[in-house]
């Protein structure tokens, strides 16, 4: 891991997501400043999912969403490249999008 390193998770998918200090610092200041404070939330969305979707766009980025609260739950956006992936962003939500339903099978 980086200095910049700040957490790694393993997905049931079998690959890892990385999220370096300065990459979560854009997501709660900048992307998604409701997340602040978040971060065990969406460390839980991509360990133990309650459903993952991949994009209907990109098939290399999966939507991980983890239930929070009645029709609410944090959806946390990662691309995986071979065995590693990255963060892309994580946000609450109401909605599952669309796209094809990989997890649970």
């Amino acid at each position: 891991m980086t200095a910049d390193m700040l957490w790694e998770v393993t997905t049931p998918l079998g690959f890892r997501v990385r999220v370096t200090l300065s990459y979560w610092d854009l997501i709660v200041t900048i992307k998604h400043p409701v997340m602040a404070g978040r971060k065990a939330d969406v460390q839980a969305a991509l360990a133990s999912p309650d459903e993952i979707r991949q994009s209907k766009r990109d098939s290399g980025v999966f939507l991980f969403y983890k239930q929070i609260g009645p029709r609410r739950w944090i959806c946390a956006v990662a691309r995986r490249l071979n065995s590693d992936g990255f963060l892309i962003t994580s946000y609450p939500t109401d909605v599952i999008k669309e796209g094809e339903r990989i997890w649970p099978k």
